[in-house]
């Protein structure tokens, strides 16, 4: 892990409430199940992923929703990378 000072003024925009996005993979089955989770912090959605995952056995990959101006994008937060059935 790397840590630095950062200056809050190069910040162009923030949004206050984050959209998230799950997708379980479903291993055995090759298939996979997407929610999208709102008006929940980052916490609470976690803790809603991991717990799901675990009561299903299934991976997960846990995403925050971003709108840069390029359009809409998901940048991973927790969970598997990459194609999760290789």
């Amino acid at each position: 892990m790397r840590t630095r000072v950062v200056d809050p003024r190069d910040v162009e925009w923030e949004q206050d409430e984050p959209r998230y996005r799950v997708y379980f993979w479903d291993r055995e089955r090759v298939t996979s199940h997407e929610f999208a989770v709102t008006d929940a912090g980052v916490d609470e959605a976690l803790a809603w992923a991991r717990q799901r995952a675990g009561a299903e056995g299934w991976a997960y990959t846990f995403y925050v929703e971003v709108a840069p101006p390029h359009g809409p994008g998901l940048v991973r937060l927790e969970g598997v990378a990459g194609d999760p059935f290789a």
